[in-house]
């Protein structure tokens, strides 16, 4: 795909399908289909082909919002990688988490944009309180998410000890996806946010052993504890993330 020389020349939805949909591998769609719930249509991009495509188009806000709604899973990613955050508002957050279905989708691509997007913390204070596990999941994730990017002086404090007791009081009997976004939560306030770590490790330690159903892959809960402990111990508390889009 060539780079375009003008707003007027960018690729459009239909260029992008047709330069991703050889570009997958049977092997990754598989893993993605079977064990992480992807909806087909898939068609297996690896994420480091997507980032090639991020490094042409950048930030591109209505293309992103067209190739999420394009219903292709990997052009959804994409779509998460080129968005530009700080237009997405809070209508196109809540239809992009409603479409947010397997993958990485609701624990990764919809909190990263959500996290740069000037409705992101009410949102997430919002999805955190949803009857529906995916969508409360979301939410934590775009708390774990905006802390990683946010300088402390702009986070409410208060409120994340507060959700931290939340987290404390309720984490065993949260649905599992929730559960294990909470769990993530807890170790992002505690390698984040220097001035709540041993708050933070107070809660993981309290919580003890964290354990999710994450389906019929090989991902596992995170001892809260250990990672923590393992960030101060290379020296990298407090350190925030550039981006929250991986």
């Amino acid at each position: 795909m060539k780079k375009p020389s003008a707003p007027s020349n960018r690729p459009t939805v239909a260029e992008i399908l047709a330069a991703l949909k050889p570009l997958g591998k049977e092997s990754y769609k598989r893993v993605m289909t079977r064990n992480h719930e992807v909806p087909e249509p898939c068609y297996g991009v690896p994420i480091s082909e997507l980032k090639k495509f991020q490094k042409v188009i950048r930030k591109d806000y209505q293309l992103a919002l067209d190739l999420y709604d394009s219903g292709v899973y990997d052009a959804m990613y994409l779509a998460g990688l080129i968005a530009d955050d700080e237009r997405m508002t809070a209508a196109d957050l809540k239809h992009w988490a409603a479409k947010a279905i397997g993958g990485c989708l609701p624990g990764t691509t919809v909190p990263s944009v959500a996290a740069g997007s000037p409705a992101g913390p009410a949102l997430a204070a919002e999805w955190i309180r949803d009857a529906d596990p995916r969508i409360a999941s979301i939410g934590w994730a775009t708390h774990s998410a905006r802390i990683s990017i946010t300088d402390d002086a702009d986070l409410d404090l208060a409120e994340l000890r507060r959700l931290l007791v939340q987290v404390r009081k309720s984490i065993h009997a949260a649905p599992d996806a929730v559960r294990y976004q909470m769990n993530n939560f807890v170790i992002a306030v505690g390698c984040y946010v220097t001035s709540l770590t041993e708050l933070a490790l107070e809660t993981a330690r309290a919580n003890g052993t964290i354990q999710a159903d994450l389906g019929n892959n090989d991902c596992q809960v995170p001892d809260a504890t250990a990672y923590i402990l393992k960030v101060q111990k290379l020296g990298r508390l407090g350190k925030k993330r550039k981006s929250a889009k991986c």
